[in-house]
């Protein structure tokens, strides 16, 4: 079969009982980029059980088209169904490109349906893009170069170098992509979707497992992914005792306390705060990033704030690169300052 027989962006839409997650949204805000590009349409691949319902929100956020599975059997998430439809309607529609969020259900589900397709899949992207493949053409090899390829991007060998990867021999092109770092689309209320139903055959084997019960635990941690405001920590701030200075700061604004990697290593705060390419990608309109050196690999989870702010004793630190505004000197001094002037400020 030949490459130019896989045509459009799919995105796979993840559910969990009954409802849809936010990384659905932020992939076919992406997919819609692609597709644009590419001159085709974006279709949400929806697998579940009475799920039909959720198409209507799929459309609503940018889906062209939705195709649904719906079977009993696909009532709570096991890799082995969820891998038999998945991959059935890749082989039916033949998708170009297949978008899967890297959530903890994307991670098991991408690599188990590439592997089925005999495609290649790159892990945890944070840009994507089309383009031309080599990005450079190798001089006397011009016309092996090829173009309106998915280049996907994502960090390598720890975070110290972005690598960029395309698919060029085979389809679908599939990635899947990090929570946070996509956005969504404003949701335009009433548009539809064109739904398809697709009965995937489903056969059930040595590898489905049984659910023998399921355990919800009750968390009561805030998502930091959700707030407008985070005063982050690094190592510089010296103790878990000094995050209630970062706490009294983050109160000002309504905000939450997020941290680097070395304060979850040192046990200062819980790893669900924690910021950066081991961590949680997050957008919000303010960034404090303070006592935090700016590693690549931190970075690389808030560069897309609106705006950041960097307090660091080291004027050479490079969290001042990415900063819009950077104040260099003791933080247990600076810290209770501005959050006292703030609170001046806004009559608290």
């Amino acid at each position: 079969m030949g490459l130019e027989e896989y045509k459009g962006v799919f995105i796979y839409a993840q559910q969990v009982d009954n409802k849809l997650s936010s990384i659905a949204f932020e992939l076919i805000g992406k997919a819609k980029e692609l597709a644009s590009d590419l001159g085709t349409d974006v279709t949400a691949v929806l697998l579940g059980s009475n799920v039909k319902g959720l198409a209507d929100e799929l459309g609503e956020y940018g889906a062209d088209k939705v195709i649904v599975v719906d079977n009993p059997l696909l009532e709570t998430y096991r890799t082995e169904p969820y891998a038999q439809a998945l991959t059935a309607v890749i082989n039916e529609y033949k998708p170009e490109i297949m978008l899967v969020g890297a959530t903890a259900i994307g991670r098991d589900l991408g690599p188990t349906v590439s592997a089925r397709v005999a495609t290649g899949l790159t892990a945890d992207c944070t840009k994507l893009e089309i383009g031309d493949f080599p990005l450079q053409p190798v001089p006397g090899k011009e016309n092996e170069q090829k173009h309106n390829q998915l280049l996907m991007t994502r960090p390598a060998f720890g975070g110290n170098t972005i690598a960029t990867i395309a698919c060029p021999d085979n389809r679908p092109q599939m990635a899947t992509v990090r929570p946070g770092v996509m956005q969504k689309l404003p949701k335009e209320a009433g548009r539809k979707a064109e739904v398809i139903e697709y009965a995937a055959p489903l056969e059930e084997n040595n590898r489905y497992v049984e659910i023998m019960n399921v355990v919800k635990a009750v968390g009561n941690v805030e998502n930091i992914m959700d707030a407008k405001v985070l005063v982050s920590g690094g190592r510089g701030v010296g103790s878990k005792e000094n995050f209630a200075m970062l706490k009294d700061l983050a109160d000002v604004f309504g905000g939450m306390v997020s941290c680097s990697r070395a304060v979850v290593e040192n046990g200062w705060l819980a790893q669900d705060y924690q910021v950066g390419q081991t961590g949680k990608t997050v957008r919000p309109q303010i960034y404090f990033a303070i006592g935090i050196s700016g590693a690549i690999q931190h970075v690389a989870g808030m560069e897309e704030s609106d705006l950041i702010i960097a307090i660091n004793k080291d004027e050479d630190a490079p969290i001042f690169d990415v900063a819009d505004y950077g104040i260099v000197g003791d933080l247990n001094k600076i810290v209770p300052q501005l959050t006292e002037a703030l609170k001046a400020e806004m009559g608290k």
